[in-house]
């Protein structure tokens, strides 16, 4: 029987276990699915911890999450095809969940699946090999030490891209003063109450985190991009400027010659596709865009296409992507879909390639993003759902941002798998202060 590694139990290993399970149910044969997960549950990202340096085991931490997170884009471009969020939570809720709420969506769909015993949770993989037409996985059991080596004829990696900090140097940071951090150990935006903020960064972990520390209090947040301005109606205490140069004490100066003093800096510099455990000839190496070299239809690795990877893009959309992709890699390894030979794979990557050189600004992106998925949705059984509604939610979402960037929380989208309209959050998302599932569920009831 084929064997198929599967590493990670975040959303988008949890997509590819869906994927097979869905094949099981429907009375397909599948292979044995193993997946490895590090962490004591699934979730990935989704789950929430204190900790920032080190888990209990002595392992990097891989969550980036921070306490009162907010999805930053609808809901209903995230919406899984064959699980909709008025099936899970049994009426229509806002567009915009915080983080609780969206993983217990997520948990809701993987437990309805019945797959949990594919998982050996608390697992890290130490080292996949090449052996033979397969690989080698060998992994170590976080809670006994225990080193086990196993075969696999496929090995899919779903470990995300946002656990491993980019984090660029400044002359004269090493002697700033005050607290000093990357976005992967932000947690808390009270702790910046009544503090002036220097956020490094003009994407959107500094957009969103800036707005967070601005929303619970702190004096001032001062955002210094590199490329260009985020350029939003920031409210009263929110401000940009040029890229730091260098610092002075406690004291930042710009690039426009301008200068401050900050008490904290949050350096939200992105993060690195960072595979150590993968062999050299198996390693994805790539930045943050829209079509990684190197993957056929962004899944499967050209150079040996027994090994996928998922969720690797740059990504507007999440879940539906991982949704896409998973049901792609599932069918080719059920032989469903052929892949073509090297030459044809080159091809079509350049051609994508060329395709994602033609992108110029947000919105040419969703269209390139919304056309990849749609390829791979079609191509299997992925059940139909409306994703040009999807799309031209994405587009008021930006268009909704432009207009107010701490109101924009506050509209509300049709579903593109049920059509309902979702309801409008009962408190402005500025006003929320409560980020808890039952806060969220519970007043939508009483005010109802």
């Amino acid at each position: 029987m084929t064997r198929v590694a599967i590493i990670g139990a975040g959303p988008s290993g949890l997509a590819q276990m869906r994927a097979f399970a869905r094949a099981r149910d429907a009375g397909a044969t599948i292979p044995e699915i193993v997946c490895f997960e590090k962490q004591a549950d699934w979730g990935g990202l989704w789950t929430l911890t204190w900790r920032t340096g080190l888990d209990a085991s002595g392992e990097p931490v891989h969550g980036s999450m921070y306490r009162h997170l907010w999805s930053n884009g609808p809901k209903e471009c995230l919406e899984f095809a064959d699980y909709s969020f008025e099936e899970h939570f049994g009426r229509p809720i806002p567009s915009y969940p915080p983080r609780a709420v969206l993983r217990d969506y997520i948990a809701g769909r993987a437990e309805k699946s019945g797959f949990r015993d594919w998982i050996r949770f608390e697992t890290v993989v130490r080292r996949v090999e090449p052996f033979g037409d397969g690989f080698t996985v060998i992994s170590e059991n976080l809670a006994t030490g225990e080193e086990v080596t196993d075969d696999f004829d496929k090995v899919i990696v779903a470990t995300g891209h946002f656990s491993t900090p980019n984090v660029p140097e400044f002359e004269g940071l090493a002697d700033f003063p005050g607290r000093v951090l990357h976005a992967h150990d932000f947690r808390d935006a009270r702790n910046f109450t009544g503090l002036d903020l220097l956020v490094v960064g003009a994407s959107y972990s500094a957009e969103d985190v800036g707005l967070q520390c601005w929303k619970y209090g702190a004096k001032t947040v001062t955002m210094t991009w590199r490329s260009a301005p985020m350029g939003f109606n920031w409210p009263d205490r929110v401000d940009e400027r040029p890229l730091v140069t260098r610092f002075e004490g406690d004291v930042a100066h710009f690039s426009d010659g301008s200068s401050k003093r900050f008490d904290a800096v949050l350096l939200c510099t992105g993060y690195r596709h960072h595979f150590p455990f993968m062999e050299e000839s198996l390693r994805l190496r790539t930045r943050n865009r829209l079509y990684a070299p190197g993957l056929y239809k962004g899944v499967a690795w050209a150079a040996n296409p027994n090994v996928f990877y998922l969720g690797m893009q740059d990504q507007w959309y999440t879940f539906t992507m991982f949704d896409a992709e998973a049901w792609y890699a599932r069918d080719v390894i059920l032989g469903r879909i052929a892949l073509p030979g090297p030459d044809a794979m080159e091809a079509d990557m350049a051609a994508w390639a060329a395709r994602e050189a033609a992108v110029d600004g947000g919105y040419m992106a969703i269209d390139f993003q919304t056309a990849y998925v749609r390829e791979l949705a079609h191509a299997t059984d992925y059940p139909p759902f409306d994703l040009a509604s999807a799309a031209a939610s994405f587009k008021s979402w930006k268009r909704d941002k432009e207009a107010s960037i701490v109101g924009y929380r506050d509209k509300a989208y049709p579903s593109p798998v049920t059509g309902t309209m979702a309801p409008v959050h009962h408190t402005p998302w500025a006003d929320a202060m409560d980020d808890g599932m039952e806060t969220f569920l519970a007043v939508r009831a009483a005010a109802e």
